[in-house]
Formats: structure tokens, C-alpha cells, sequence
């Protein structure tokens, strides 16, 4: 069993945008609606760079913005983690779309805009960092696995981390292969150890067999849940929010899921 402690949260979906407005949301103290979030324009990202970027990396760059500031961490000093279930579905699409040309001209910045590890290096270069940076892919196991991955490291190398979830939908005719309903980003700043600022400790273990995953019930919020494999994450933002003793299962590979028993700090 992996034990990691949660020491700050970033959040960005429909209706649920920074930690702050939609902690009472999730926590069954507020009404959810899913209004259209602002436009994603995170201040790291200088203006010529965010125009060079996507709304898949925007978007994973902002929610690790929110952890990294609500954790009162230092951004350059984190080992990150990267999830996703399919990286950044537009972007490779614009690319089908060119090679597909009789005489194709793919640019640069959208080649290395397509690459799973992109939003890992946007956030590296905006902060600084030279410290460690993985980036993972497991479908609608991407979660579970960067959770795993994110703890692994944490409990190895005794220090924080930040783990960052984030998936965004495709444009036709990939939606109808891989239909998503909504962006959705989370990430968590974890730590080896309670402090002052932890939240929450988790303990992370994986569970062979079918079990019956953890789901929300407000409809709306576990709609949001199933439509977009990253918002798999929002069980345990749920607990979080509700700062109480929770037992969940999120759905990992080979028909396992991924338990993780929440304790308030």
C-alpha cells in the first residue's frame, strides 16, 4: 500500500473552475451547473508562447498553476507526472488532415505540439524546472495509473510532486471513435509526509477483480465523470471537498481498479 498526502488541488471543467468555487460544489454544498468555462489563458504562458500552444496543453498548464499556488509550492523545484488518456486529439487531427494533402506541410510547432510529453515541457520551460517529469497514457485507466506512477514516486524519492490529469475532446470524425463531453483538468500537489497545509492522506493499493466503481451522486457531476476519462479523478476530488473518510475505487487496466482510502487530515 502506497501512502502520499495531498497538499494543494487545481480544478478546471464546466461549471467547476479553481478549487475554490467548486469545492463547495462537490462537497454537495452548492448546486452544480455545468456553465461554460472562461477561456483558458493561464498567466505563466507569455502571450507569443500561449498563442504557439493548445487548449489541451492550456488547459493542463492552468490546473497545474492552481495546485502548485494553493499548495504554496515551489513550481521549479516538482518532479511532475503528466496523465492523459489520448493526449491532444485536435492537434493530430489538423496533422491527418495536412498529411492527408498531396503535398503536405506539417509545421513544426504543430509536430511537437503532438506529442504525449508536450504539455510536460510547456509547464518545464514556463516554471523553469529541471527536475523530473513523467508523462503517462493508460485510456480510461489514466488516472488510476498516474495516481500509481505519481505515488511511486513520491514515497521513492521523499519529496513532492505534481500530478497533473488532463484531457480534452476530439473533433469529428475522431469524437465518434473516442467521444468526450467536456474538457476537464485536476492536479494535485502530493508529498511524502503530513504538513501544516496537507488536506488529505491517501492510501493507494491496487484491486484485482471486478469491483463497482466509485461514481457522484449528483447526476450532472457523475455524467461529467464518465463523459472524459481525466474527470475519472473527480471521486476523489469529491472526498477531498468533503474533507471525510472515504473508501474509492477508480477503474485501472486489465479489469483491476485502483482503491484509494481518503483520510482527512
Amino acid at each position: 500500500m502506497i501512502e502520499i498526502w495531498v497538499e494543494g488541488v487545481g480544478i478546471y471543467a464546466p461549471g467547476l473552475v479553481g478549487w475554490e468555487q467548486a469545492a463547495p460544489v462537490l462537497a454537495g454544498h452548492a448546486a452544480y451547473s455545468p456553465t461554460t468555462p472562461p477561456k483558458l489563458a493561464p498567466s505563466l504562458l507569455p502571450t507569443d508562447v500561449r498563442r504557439r500552444t493548445t487548449d489541451h496543453i492550456r488547459l493542463a498548464v492552468e490546473v497545474a498553476s492552481e495546485a502548485v499556488r494553493h499548495a504554496h509550492a515551489e513550481a521549479a523545484e516538482l518532479a511532475t507526472v503528466f496523465a492523459t488518456s489520448d493526449s491532444d486529439g485536435a492537434i493530430n487531427h489538423s496533422i491527418c488532415e495536412e498529411v492527408a494533402k498531396p503535398k503536405p506541410e506539417v509545421s513544426p510547432t504543430r509536430f511537437h505540439n503532438s506529442v504525449t510529453n508536450a504539455p510536460a515541457g510547456y509547464w518545464c520551460m514556463a516554471v523553469q524546472s529541471r527536475a523530473p517529469s513523467t508523462s503517462v497514457c493508460g485510456f480510461d485507466a489514466s488516472v488510476a495509473a498516474g495516481l500509481l506512477e505519481a505515488g511511486v514516486q513520491v514515497r521513492a524519492e521523499g519529496s513532492q510532486l505534481l500530478l497533473v490529469m488532463h484531457d480534452t475532446p476530439f473533433p469529428e470524425p475522431l469524437h465518434t471513435a473516442r467521444p468526450m463531453s467536456a474538457p476537464f483538468g485536476a492536479a494535485l500537489v502530493l508529498a511524502p509526509a503530513r504538513s501544516a497545509r496537507s488536506l488529505a492522506c491517501l492510501h493507494l493499493e491496487i484491486e484485482p477483480g471486478l469491483r463497482a466503481l466509485s461514481r457522484l451522486s449528483d447526476a450532472g457531476l457523475d455524467s461529467l465523470r464518465t463523459g472524459n476519462p481525466a474527470a475519472r479523478a473527480l471521486p476523489l476530488l469529491a472526498a477531498l471537498a468533503r474533507r471525510d473518510q472515504s473508501e474509492l475505487f477508480l477503474p485501472y487496466v486489465h479489469s483491476q481498479a485502483l482503491r484509494v482510502n481518503v483520510s482527512p487530515a
